[in-house]
């Protein structure tokens, strides 16, 4: 059957047949003819670390959008521009505003199994559990669902950029006319935390003025079954140097003499949480109440812990909360690197000069980022550091026994939505004739997107879909997206945007 008739034979069925019966052959076929724009999108390099990337990137997507019949409008930031892509329908009431992302993390390439991680590779597991990369062109055959695209971003989060594309197309080949206005925007900028969204949604509040907000990004519940959020954590970066010797000095000339800030940093560090992995700071958890109510809702997760932590190689778990759902809704206090000095085969002898921690803080919604820095940076006071923003002074280095520079960012808070809203309730409709079930509803996300800002700015209601394989390597070497979620991502997206406001 060509897709002319396919499209043709679609037109004359009612929207709950086509959803139930039709739209896993439908999001297939668009998914096929697909793969030569989504190739050419996924080469781009976009590391927002690299500004100068990122502008053939909003030229593609300008040229994307145009194509789907929307009106693109760059939003002017002191870097790169936010893109905005309009579309109107007739008798709208209620206008959607949907949240994407198109900039990605940077590339280690020496950690990547392919020639280049920005070109995309199909791979398939081999027999020893390897994947291995097998030729493009298979993809114009018949395609394993359990095939992947390895390729930065791929699923954080162009993938989900082409699901919205693409079921655009279907819409727009079936006629279809949402009775709602459709509002875009895309951001390049989400992997260096967002730093112009907020000031940018001040500034252009009217021409983002919308009722609801979804956000097309994230990972499914590790069942890989679909998924709704209605929440996620925000997150404030906090960089922690303490300072020793003003060089590195011999280690065995000195060795019991000059303190050793690696040791200095490491007892700061742990006294900051019990043994239990619970964060030792006084009021750390103050204004958090898990009633009743909310415990059954997380109950209602279909998490499996012990394949959680088999699949994560742990024996325990931190005592937050009484399962995985419940610990995600506290505040979180991690280290996310540290260094001083050499390790490996250039170890040295020496007392180094400095030890750095890089931290963050994940929030959420009852917690503010302004008062949870300020609890860490009291903390490190009362342990007796004298705080600097720089390098200390001589005067500060000879008058002061523990010196250490603390420099924080807000990047965005956190947001949580009701369950029993309206966007709440449509897109659960929209899931559930698509899929015949209703989706997997998740009370806060473990991660963080910028979205605290178009919920406190414009008042909007908001709910992520997320739509990737859980175990897609995001942020890290060897990022890919499954092709049956790729696929049930696009039946996903074309049944939202078919169900009525």
């Amino acid at each position: 059957m060509t897709r002319k008739a396919l499209i043709l034979i679609l037109l004359t069925l009612p929207f709950n047949y086509l959803c139930s019966q039709n739209l896993d052959e439908l999001s297939l076929k668009y998914a096929k003819a697909s793969f030569t724009e989504l190739h050419e999108f996924f080469s781009l390099p976009n590391d927002a670390y690299n500004p100068e990337e990122i502008e053939p990137n909003v030229k593609w997507c300008e040229t994307a959008f145009v194509k789907r019949g929307f009106k693109t409008q760059r939003l002017k930031t002191e870097t790169v521009p936010l893109l905005l892509a309009t579309r109107n329908f007739p008798n709208a009431k209620k206008t959607v505003l949907v949240y994407l992302q198109v900039d990605g993390q940077p590339v280690d390439t020496t950690k990547w199994n392919q020639p280049n991680p920005y070109i995309p590779a199909l791979k398939k597991k081999n027999e020893t559990g390897n994947w291995e990369i097998i030729d493009w062109n298979n993809l114009n055959g018949d395609i394993n669902p359990d095939w992947r695209i390895f390729s930065r971003s791929a699923s954080d989060a162009r993938g989900p950029d082409m699901m919205f594309l693409k079921a655009m197309d279907i819409i727009n080949d079936l006629n279809i006319k949402p009775n709602y206005n459709l509002k875009v925007i895309m951001d390049f900028e989400e992997e260096l935390g967002s730093p112009r969204l907020p000031k940018a949604v001040v500034d252009y509040k009217n021409e983002l003025g919308a009722d609801m907000l979804v956000i097309f990004d994230g990972p499914r519940h590790l069942s890989n079954q679909p998924t709704l959020s209605y929440g996620a954590r925000g997150i404030a970066t906090i960089s922690l140097e303490v300072f020793g010797p003003r060089t590195p000095l011999h280690s065995g000339n000195y060795g019991n003499y000059a303190p050793n800030p690696a040791v200095k940093l490491s007892q700061l560090l742990a006294t900051m949480w019990q043994e239990d992995g619970r964060v030792a700071i006084p009021g750390w958890y103050d204004g958090i109440t898990i009633t009743d109510e909310v415990k059954a809702i997380l109950r209602q997760v279909p998490d499996d812990e012990n394949q959680i932590k088999k699949d994560f190689g742990i024996a325990s778990t931190d005592n937050i909360g009484d399962n995985f759902q419940e610990a995600i809704q506290y505040p979180a206090l991690g280290i996310l690197g540290l260094e001083s000095a050499w390790v490996g085969n250039k170890t040295r002898t020496i007392i180094p000069a400095t030890a750095i921690a890089e931290l963050n803080i994940r929030l959420v919604s009852e917690t503010k980022g302004e008062r949870m820095v300020k609890l860490l940076k009291d903390y490190i006071i009362n342990q007796g550091y004298y705080l600097v923003d720089e390098k200390p002074t001589e005067e500060e280095r000879m008058t002061h026994e523990k010196i250490a520079r603390f420099n924080s960012e807000i990047s965005y808070g956190a947001f949580r939505t009701d369950f029993n809203t309206e966007i709440g309730a449509w897109l659960r409709k929209g899931m559930n004739k698509a899929f015949s079930k209703d989706p997997i509803q998740i009370r806060t996300m473990g991660g963080s997107i910028p979205i605290s800002p178009f919920v406190i700015t414009l008042g909007l209601p908001a709910v992520a879909v997320p739509t990737v394989n859980p175990d897609n390597n995001q942020h890290s070497p060897n990022e890919n997206i499954r092709l049956g979620n790729y696929i049930d991502g696009i039946k996903t997206i074309t049944a939202i945007l078919m169900q009525k406001l």
